[in-house]
């Protein structure tokens, strides 16, 4: 029930009934309201600002993920980038050298993949840092494992040819010499035989007797045959593989000719004493590259380790030469 309120009248000295005027009640209902309104605003603001709605908190949620997989990523193609450079260096550094191939340089292997304007399109995202830097690094390593994938296609021919390559470099003696007895003269400075002052001796002299058949060292072609009475006399230049070449001096009869094809081991030829020479003997050079060589290098064919040790001995021996 009701409550009825009641006041006192000064005025006619009697208590009379408290009745609040319609203007009155309206406007305490609209001030009610007016102040609940900036009252439940205050509090959405606040709440807007300091409080996350639930999609709100499920998009920061995501977000933090997505930053710990672009980590993550960053991170494994920090790796990749590691495992493409040791491959780098492998391939620079022992396959090639392996091969005898030239390696690739490095202007080639740092090589850019585009310019700035190739991320332009990712500038506009909030997290457009982290997006261009793991873009260029997948570039980087993209254009990196293309590379090295050439560079493998390359070494795969030069495998196919190693056994054809490692016939023809020189690899046995030009002689048969188990007993390792007719090495005269090694390669280095030597007493001139006829001139009897120091001269550089530029190949290796086996003494034989005149006859003893002169065999080739390694797979090539024959690129020049000479016949004389001073210098070198009767001798034989192959080519072979990869810059080599070998020369068989002194010779007293060639049975080989200009353009022939020659396997490791054919017979070229046999030992004499034409040109400038002292005694039947055979003069062998080789050439790498145009340069002259020491031959003792190249016997590793038919020597066992112990021979070889014995053969260096005879071949450092500062005697004079036979030619």
């Amino acid at each position: 029930m009701k409550k009825v309120k009641y006041y006192y009248n000064t005025q006619s000295l009697r208590y009379e009934k408290y009745e609040i005027a319609l203007s009155t009640l309206v406007l305490r209902a609209v001030g009610f309201i007016s102040a609940a309104l900036v009252f439940a605003f205050i509090i959405v603001a606040l709440a807007y600002s300091y409080l996350d709605s639930p999609k709100e908190k499920t998009l920061k949620r995501e977000i933090a993920e997505l930053q710990l997989q672009y980590d993550n990523l960053n991170e494994q193609l920090d790796q990749l980038h590691a495992v493409a450079s040791d491959l780098q260096d492998r391939d620079d550094n022992i396959y090639r050298v392996i091969f005898e191939a030239e390696p690739i340089s490095s202007s080639i292997r740092q090589a850019g993949s585009g310019g700035n304007a190739k991320y332009r399109e990712l500038a506009n995202y909030e997290n457009s840092d982290l997006l261009v830097s793991t873009s260029k690094k997948l570039d980087e390593i993209k254009k990196q494992l293309y590379i090295q994938s050439k560079s493998y296609d390359e070494i795969s021919i030069l495998i196919k040819k190693k056994e054809e390559v490692l016939a023809s470099i020189p690899a046995i003696q030009p002689i048969s010499n188990k007993q390792l007895k007719y090495i005269a003269s090694g390669f280095g400075m030597r007493i001139d035989p006829i001139y009897k002052i120091p001269k550089m001796h530029e190949g290796l002299d086996f003494s034989a007797p005149t006859g003893t058949p002169v065999h080739a060292t390694g797979n090539g072609v024959v690129s020049n045959v000479e016949y004389g009475y001073t210098g070198y006399g009767n001798h034989v230049t192959l080519t072979h593989m990869v810059g080599y070449k070998t020369m068989y001096a002194h010779l007293s009869r060639i049975i080989v000719k200009n353009g022939q094809k020659i396997n490791r081991g054919d017979l070229i030829g046999y030992v004499g004493s034409s040109g400038k020479s002292t005694a039947p003997h055979l003069h062998y050079e080789v050439w790498k590259n145009g340069r002259k060589i020491d031959p003792i290098n190249f016997f590793f064919n038919d020597l066992t380790p112990a021979q070889y040790e014995e053969m260096l001995k005879i071949s450092e021996q500062s005697n004079q030469s036979f030619d």
